[in-house]
């Protein structure tokens, strides 16, 4: 280990220009406009495992963008690592609130400033240099390495679990590591064990066959917008509980220990609001901001539209009126039934004289790993080493759909040892990646794959 980690140290700049050369490329996957660029990255990546030493390296087509599959395997009686990743990236929009180029990463106040910095090409790229730095420093990385890194997580990870299911004798391993998540703090770094998944639908409200003068026609025809905005004004209640009949059944509640960890850590409330420049916080029942935040189940409009949003007036009574919806969802609730049971209660709220339709976009189940199994006692460890503090183990609010693609195909647990803030502003403008963790997380990858072997040995 001590090599790699000599290895790492000595090419610190050379591995932070080999980044940028990698963040210069476009790889946009929601924009089609952006297909030839994210073909390219993922022609450059798999290109740059193949140089670094890996054994295998290629770029598997899918129905949508391409994935890179990767692997050195030299022992049976290693124990097997699968690296995922992602190398597309968000949208730069709004362009006019950069600081510069998103596509021309810039080095600034110890962080470098592009898309995909931190989300996900910054972090998946420090597992690639954990590999060179064992590769070209040591010979041999201590453990068997299969990297799945994929083009399309941004848009929904729509090819990942096909090729996942496809492959599942190839992706034989003992343990899923993944960096693409955050810290919960600069002083406080953490290892995620709990994931919420995500339910995410689109419904329409169909009334009149065309929009409809309102002076006309208003006060006799019912107008699909004012409908849709009762309906979802209902869909919480006075305690902010989501309204749909059964939608808590299979809600595992935290237990009095999880509980004490989130009293426990260092969050300033007030801060974090004068950060948003909110006034206060509307939370679910008793749960606290932080507990509401990554350990309860949500729902919340992400669209809302109808009828004319153009400049000045139109006295318009729309004929349809949509919004988007998602839902975060925590063990043990299923995607499926959440669908199921939110189309149930919208079908019993829709109005007789409109029609109603919910189109069921994407999603991912939740999922949680014990904190005390190897895997995650060897990333604490590692982790606890760079930063010079014990990390503790924490749940986080997003969605990684892979994650429990891994543990229901291959039964496999992820770590998810990330190095991003949420001060880096991922999916925003001026998206950054501090060069300290950077290299910290080169270092902490390095060391996790020698302490997990030595568990294992």
């Amino acid at each position: 280990m001590d090599a790699a980690l000599t290895h790492a140290d000595d090419r610190s700049d050379q591995f932070v220009g080999e980044l940028k050369d990698f963040l210069r490329i476009p790889s946009v996957s929601t924009d089609s406009a952006y297909a030839d660029d994210v073909e390219r990255a993922a022609h450059w990546l798999a290109d740059h495992l193949s140089e670094i030493g890996m054994n295998e390296s290629t770029v598997v087509a899918t129905d949508g963008h391409p994935i890179v599959y990767a692997e050195h395997v030299t022992d049976p009686d290693k124990p097997t690592v699968i690296v995922y990743g992602h190398y597309d990236v968000q949208p730069p929009d709004p362009l006019d609130e950069w600081e510069t180029d998103p596509f021309e990463p810039t080095r600034r106040n110890g962080s470098l400033y592009a898309r995909g910095a931190c989300d996900d090409k910054g972090q998946m790229f420090m597992h690639v240099k954990a590999a060179e730095s064992y590769l070209q420093g040591e010979g041999e990385p201590p453990v068997n390495l299969k990297y799945v890194i994929e083009g399309e997580e941004e848009t929904g990870s729509m090819a990942v679990g096909p090729f996942i299911e496809e492959h599942a004798d190839r992706l034989d391993a003992d343990v899923v590591l993944i960096s693409d998540t955050a810290m919960f703090s600069e002083d406080t770094p953490s290892i995620v064990y709990g994931l919420r998944g995500l339910a995410y639908a689109e419904i329409t409200l169909q009334g009149p066959n065309r929009d409809l003068h309102s002076g006309n026609y208003g006060g006799a025809v019912d107008n699909p917008a004012n409908a849709l905005g009762r309906i979802i004004a209902g869909l919480h209640d006075e305690n902010h509980r989501i309204t749909i009949p059964g939608f808590y059944d299979d809600v595992i509640d935290l237990t009095p220990e999880e509980r004490e960890t989130y009293a426990d850590l260092p969050f300033d409330k007030e801060a974090w609001m004068d950060a948003l420049d909110i006034d206060d916080v509307r939370t679910e029942g008793d749960y606290t901001t932080l507990e509401c935040l990554s350990a309860r189940p949500t729902l919340d409009v992400n669209g809302l539209w109808g009828g004319y949003t153009g400049e000045g007036a139109k006295t318009v009574l729309p004929s349809r009126a949509h919004a988007k919806l998602s839902m975060r969802l925590v063990p043990d609730q299923q995607v499926a039934d959440i669908y199921d049971k939110l189309e149930a209660h919208l079908e019993q709220e829709v109005p007789d004289t409109m029609s109603f339709t919910m189109r069921r976009l994407h999603g991912g189940d939740p999922v949680l790993v014990d904190p005390s199994i190897p895997p995650m006692q060897a990333a604490k460890q590692a982790m606890g080493e760079v930063r010079g503090t014990e990390p503790v183990f924490v749940r986080n609010g997003g969605t990684i759909p892979v994650v429990a693609t891994f543990q229901d195909t291959l039964g496999l647990d992820s770590v998810l040892m990330g190095f991003g803030l949420d001060s880096d502003a991922i999916h925003s403008p001026n998206e950054k990646f501090g060069l300290d963790r950077f290299q910290q997380g080169i270092q902490a990858i390095i060391r996790f794959h020698q302490h997990y072997a030595d568990m294992n040995a």
